[in-house]
């Protein structure tokens, strides 16, 4: 697990596990669009996708719109799955997605991001590694219904990403990469949905009687 604070450099005996990606989609947004009431205006609008992004440490993506923002600095990059796309989009019986539309940073192929939450991994396109913390999950909203397809927003939870806080500056682009991660990761579960673990029973009301039939 990821330890808050913990600035030391981060080497290939951290990161034992390698696994060859493809980078599908890059999103440096300056601008919030999914916000408030969805709006059918704003979501028939082209996703933006850039064929690069700069990475910096502590802040995020450059030219993004939680670069530099504190309460985001622990989770200023998402990181997403394509698989969870294709897999949601057969689901629910539709055309495959944007992979941006769901408007997370970085959109790979060949990962178990979902198995990233609370780990370190790095992300080298080419141009330098980027070491990155995962964190918690990236949520679904209620724009999903209208910019992917209904059902989407449900369809999505558990395997919407991953908010990530970037370790090192580096820079980013579409194309193949290699993702080295502290966990051995299955490709074969990369569209799979990660559910949180039921809660115990607490007792509580146990051996009591119904107070009405």
């Amino acid at each position: 697990m990821v330890e808050e604070g913990d600035d030391r450099r981060v080497t290939d005996d951290d990161l034992p596990y390698r696994c060859d990606v493809e980078v599908v989609g890059l999103l440096a947004s300056p601008a919030h669009r999914y916000d408030g009431r969805p709006d059918a205006e704003v979501a028939a609008r082209p996703v933006e996708s850039q064929d690069r992004i700069e990475v910096r440490a502590g802040l995020g993506v450059v030219g993004d719109r939680y670069f530099g923002r504190p309460a985001h600095r622990d989770a200023s990059v998402t990181v997403l799955a394509v698989e969870a796309l294709e897999a949601l989009a057969q689901e629910l019986g539709n055309q495959p997605f944007d992979p941006l539309a769901a408007r997370r940073n970085v959109v790979l192929r060949g990962a178990e991001v979902e198995a990233l939450r609370g780990q370190l991994f790095s992300l080298d396109c080419g141009e330098g590694v980027v070491v990155l913390a995962g964190g918690r999950p990236a949520h679904p909203c209620a724009w999903m219904d209208l910019v992917l397809a209904p059902g989407a927003h449900r369809g999505l939870r558990g395997r919407g990403g991953v908010r990530c806080a970037p370790r090192t500056d580096g820079i980013l682009r579409l194309g193949a990469a290699v993702l080295r991660s502290a966990v051995p990761l299955d490709p074969a579960q990369a569209g799979a949905a990660v559910r949180p673990a039921p809660r115990p029973p607490t007792g509580r009301g146990l051996g009591q009687r119904s107070a009405s039939v």
